[in-house]
């Protein structure tokens, strides 16, 4: 009996232990990077940084000096798409109010993707960006 105990304990510890290493946390939460724009050739680059604390959604957009806070942030799980809306400047430096609709593909890939449309003002563009790894891990 005493052996059965030990073997169970043990095989316990390891499963518990490669659950916990599988686990990357919730779908969004990490850093994203991809581009944006309103043709095949005409993209810029984006970072996306987000987090989630089980009721909230934050993040910004191109960490560093563009360092734009994610606003009214939501996540429908039943079909994974996400929306949220940011404060930018448009080309010619003024301020312009822009709204993101996206869709998670790929969700249990570890490089899952995000993708839709991304409007500011009056420009409408496409976007699509893929999740950073955690190598930390």
């Amino acid at each position: 009996m005493d052996g059965y105990r030990t073997g169970f304990a043990a095989s316990l510890v390891v499963a518990v232990s490669v659950a916990a290493a599988a686990q990357e946390g919730h779908p969004l939460v990490g850093s994203w990077h991809g581009d944006r724009g309103a043709s095949a050739t005409a993209r810029r680059d984006v970072t996306l940084v987000m987090d989630y604390d089980g009721t909230q959604i934050t993040g910004v957009v191109n960490p560093g000096f563009e360092n734009l806070r994610l606003q009214a942030a939501k996540l429908v799980p039943k079909d994974w798409t996400l929306h949220f809306e940011l404060d930018a400047k448009d080309v010619a430096g003024k301020p312009t109010h822009c709204s993101v609709d996206g869709k998670i593909d790929r969700l249990g890939s570890d490089q899952r993707t995000l993708a839709g449309t991304w409007v500011c003002g009056t420009a409408k563009e496409t976007f699509k960006l893929t999740r950073d790894r955690d190598y930390t891990r």
